[in-house]
């Protein structure tokens, strides 16, 4: 069964059924996103099967947005809220990374510790310095394609199984997400890992417009937020990320890193720039 057929099958399906396939591609349809269950410490509860999970974890982790990028204000403008606490959790589900926090909870962080300062605690409150826990890396997210209502098969389908078929396919359109992870070391700033994840799910809900009641399970999916389809794709960048890091392997440079590189220039004075020969001298003439 080719594509055209298996999405015609599942169109034909939803005016029977009114319902189908219209979740994102990872995950499970019962949960709101693909971001499941919960967190607590090393453990956790109705993860998504689906995500990747270390045995020990690597270091200590903050998640880091952009607030002036783009994309951010674009997640904004549709009402859709931060990413990182759902990054946060699946980080924490998976056990690879431990989360030290970074974000708006270290305005409270701080006020404990004013408060300390002040001598309005009472004795014992220990909130004294040298307990914070460094943050061995940051992970950056990024929105690098957010595209909703492409495709449409009605035009292709329409001569083999009818008119009726033609406007649900005609109507179905795909929602598509893409996301990238940026890992980077915090004390050197050295780049550890970078990952792009993807995520699209079906919409019939033009068809379902069409014939108010008729679709009522499909047609409510157009109001669906887009923030499954991000919440999809950054799922996919991590679980990539992991797989990468996993076995991670340092990048080195001959002469060592941050030295000036393989790359030099005549007359410069790193190791690389002092093993190119120099001009050759033009004699003057008598």
């Amino acid at each position: 069964m080719n594509k055209i057929q298996i999405v015609t099958s599942c169109a034909l399906l939803a005016l029977t059924l009114a319902g189908c396939g219209t979740t994102p591609s990872i995950g499970s349809s019962g949960a709101r996103t693909v971001a499941s269950g919960s967190a607590g410490g090393a453990n956790s509860s109705g993860v998504n099967d689906q995500l990747e999970r270390c045995n020990e974890s690597m270091g200590t982790i903050t998640v880091v947005e952009d607030q002036n990028a783009g994309w951010y204000h674009s997640l904004r403008s549709q009402n859709l809220q931060s990413t990182v606490p759902v990054i946060r959790m699946l980080i924490q589900q998976s056990n690879c990374f431990v989360v030290v926090e970074r974000g708006q909870a270290m305005r409270n962080m701080r006020q404990e510790r004013a408060l300390e300062d002040s001598g309005e605690m009472r004795a014992g409150s220990n909130f004294g310095k040298g307990q914070m826990v460094a943050a061995d890396y940051t992970l950056t997210p990024s929105v690098t394609f957010s595209q909703k209502g492409t495709g449409g098969l009605g035009g292709l389908v329409g001569g083999r199984y009818g008119g009726l078929a033609a406007g649900v396919l005609g109507s179905m359109k795909f929602n598509d997400a893409s996301t990238m992870l940026l890992m980077t070391d915090n004390r050197s700033g050295v780049q550890l890992g970078a990952a792009e994840g993807s995520s699209r799910n079906i919409d019939f809900g033009g068809f379902a417009g069409a014939f108010p009641g008729f679709m009522l399970g499909v047609g409510g999916y157009s109001n669906t937020p887009e923030g499954k389809l991000v919440v999809a794709a950054f799922f996919d960048a991590y679980n990539q990320m992991v797989r990468s890091v996993r076995n991670y392997q340092a990048q080195t440079v001959r002469g060592g890193l941050g030295t000036g590189g393989r790359l030099g220039v005549q007359g410069g004075t790193t190791p690389a720039s002092q093993e190119i020969d120099p001009a050759p001298t033009t004699r003057r003439r008598k």
